[in-house]
């Protein structure tokens, strides 16, 4: 599997997804390769804690859950408690979402990355 076969990469919530895949070193690979082609990342829920494993946090305004809030903010991400922030200041563009309550947002912003 590598980032040119697909369009975005959208990573799941749930803490236990979110912490398997932040552990994953294939995640972070891929988390890495989607940033470098330039191509869409969006996380939902906990999903940015892969983005704090990856240093694609660093710099980059977001929005998670907000329990890990403090986690991205000591990797350098700029948090926001809004229901999606769409950052395209760091070479690729970036959507977060707090929870499944904002996937309305989420999605909207998804599909308008693609289009």
């Amino acid at each position: 599997m590598k980032a040119a076969d697909f369009d975005a990469l959208v990573l799941p919530g749930g803490t236990l997804n979110a912490d398997a895949l932040r552990a994953d070193e294939t995640a972070q690979f891929l988390a890495r390769s989607f940033a470098a082609d330039g191509k869409p990342i969006a996380a939902i829920c906990h999903a940015p804690w892969l983005l704090v494993e990856t240093g694609l946090a660093d710099g980059r305004e977001l929005t998670s859950v907000p329990t890990i809030r403090t986690d991205l903010t000591n990797a350098g991400g700029l948090w926001a408690d809004e229901e999606v922030v769409v950052d395209d200041s760091g070479g690729f563009r970036l959507i977060t979402s707090r929870s499944p309550d904002d996937l309305d947002a989420f999605n909207a912003a998804i599909i308008n990355a693609l289009s």
